[in-house]
């Protein structure tokens, strides 16, 4: 009987880690997607002959789709086989990045991102919806962190290998291992467990939990999760897309301190959310975790913007930034969690998520505005100011009573 019991403790957690290592698959892709186009710019701009603003036109499609499509998505992936819609996601993608690459067209380049923004939608709530239906309870914060771990792996690895495709291929041939990427992607999901049966009885939908529709997205406890998602991307966003152009305005720091402040800060954000997510395994205080980590955050980047640290410290104290922020992402996953209801965590996630894409709308004309104005402290500190209020909204986040 023992050995019965072991040998099916053993073939659930093989299936939890095939699982999670194809639904991390898809989120790096998601991550690499995002960050194809900035570092080809240049090189589309001249292909097309149009302004940047024209090609930046591209990313807003991108956003606004998922911005708009995301929570409808949600409510889709709660009802239907969430590792299809997953695979139709990557689809879209890699045929938006296909298509971008095969036609020559301006228009038909600024429709196909609009294509990959949809196949965007479903990765947020289908990844989590999947984690949450069929990983055990015991490895479910590990799982949200090596989740959001391979993301992050994305973000980091799509500048070089872009540039690396373009400079052996061209742009579109960028364009078409961008497309490659995507599918196999999806391919190797075919042979990823996680269909519509639920293996955890902790994660089985019940019936009459809540209710199943627009109004549990106005509750309190996902109205909190949401502004929390909106302005930690906020801040999130001005440290990763504006901090070099801010530093060398502010303190004259070159581009070769400033980027390597920023790679620092990419690289333990991605260690800093596999500790957290085995701090949050064994801790339920995720808020103070979350807290925490926030406030470290706040208080290296007022520290920068309020004096020139000089290049080693600089690099020192974005890494120490990137590493407290990336504690906090386990737990913000699991503060979600810990307010949905069973059978919702589709359309729960795609709507708190949502607050990414408002905030990648939002945040580039808001430092665009002040880095144009000269006025590159103020970037910094409306970076903490965000921060701070990422924890004024966490520790709003009401408690879901049974």
């Amino acid at each position: 009987m023992t050995e019965a019991t072991d040998l099916t403790f053993a073939a659930r957690r093989s299936d939890d880690v095939r699982l999670v290592a194809g639904v991390s698959a898809a989120h790096f892709v998601s991550h690499f997607y995002m960050l194809v186009l900035p570092p080809l710019f240049a090189f589309v701009r001249g292909d097309y002959a149009v302004s940047y603003t024209e090609i930046g036109l591209a990313l807003t499609m991108f956003n606004a789709v998922s911005a708009v499509a995301q929570t409808p998505a949600g409510f889709l992936i709660d009802r239907i086989n969430a590792r299809l819609a997953l695979i139709a996601g990557l689809l879209f993608g890699a045929a938006g990045f296909a298509i971008a690459g095969l036609v020559d067209s301006y228009w038909v380049l600024i429709a196909t991102f609009g294509l990959i923004g949809l196949g965007n939608t479903v990765y947020h709530p289908a990844d989590y919806a999947l984690l949450s239906r069929h990983v055990a309870p015991e490895r479910m914060s590990q799982a949200y962190s090596v989740h959001t771990f391979a993301g992050m792996l994305g973000s980091a690895a799509a500048p070089g290998a872009v540039l690396v495709m373009h400079g052996i291929y061209g742009w579109r041939g960028a364009f078409f291992g961008a497309a490659l990427l995507g599918a196999l992607a999806a391919l190797a999901l075919v042979f990823t467990p996680g269909g519509d049966e639920v293996r955890h009885s902790s994660s089985k939908p019940a019936e009459n939990t809540g209710p199943a529709n627009w109004r549990l997205l106005m509750t309190a406890p996902i109205l909190a999760n949401f502004v929390f998602f909106l302005v930690y991307a906020f801040g999130s966003f001005g440290l990763q897309n504006f901090s070099v152009v801010a530093l060398d305005q502010l303190h004259g720091t070159g581009p070769v301190t400033a980027n390597s402040a920023l790679s620092g800060y990419l690289l333990l954000s991605a260690l800093g959310v596999l500790a957290g997510g085995w701090l949050a395994a064994r801790t339920g205080r995720h808020r103070v975790i979350a807290s925490f980590g926030l406030g470290a955050t706040a208080l290296v980047t007022l520290l920068i913007g309020s004096f020139d640290p000089g290049a080693v410290l600089l690099i020192v104290m974005m890494s120490l930034s990137g590493l407290c922020g990336g504690m906090v992402m386990p737990s913000r996953d699991m503060i979600v969690r810990e307010v949905t209801p069973p059978g919702s965590f589709g359309k729960v996630f795609a709507f708190v998520t949502t607050g990414y894409h408002i905030a990648g709308i939002l945040a580039p004309l808001a430092f665009g505005a002040m880095l144009d104005h000269g006025a590159p402290r103020s970037v910094f500190l409306m970076i903490a100011i965000f921060t701070l209020l990422s924890i004024c909204a966490v520790a709003c986040v009401p408690r879901r009573h049974a």
